[in-house]
């Protein structure tokens, strides 16, 4: 259950970027309280996966699914620089996140 938490932690991450960006600096109100509402949800499922799992390893993974998720909605939603250097940078990511889960004893 705590990779589940994780995993769904990870992604609200990825929607509180989002909304965080579409908040234009916290200028506009409701993209700003969704913002509050995702990262509070994601913190929450993260310290519930912490209670299993590693802090490097739950850390590392959270923080490794928002960096590859953010990424991807930028350039897929909001048009952001597509280019060789940014993809690989994304796929040592996953690349990270996949020694990290395979190291992990949990």
């Amino acid at each position: 259950m705590a990779w589940i938490f994780l995993i769904i932690a990870g992604l609200l991450e990825v929607v509180w970027a989002y909304f965080m960006k579409a908040s234009e600096g916290f200028s506009k109100p409701w993209p700003s309280i969704a913002t509050i509402i995702f990262m509070f949800a994601s913190f929450g499922l993260l310290s519930l996966s912490m209670k299993s799992l590693p802090l490097g390893t739950a850390y590392t993974i959270w923080t490794g699914i928002g960096a590859v998720g953010a990424f991807v909605v930028g350039v897929a939603v909001l048009g952001e620089q597509l280019s060789i250097t940014r993809v690989i940078a994304a796929v040592l990511i996953v690349s990270g996140l996949v020694l990290m889960k395979l190291s992990s004893s949990h």
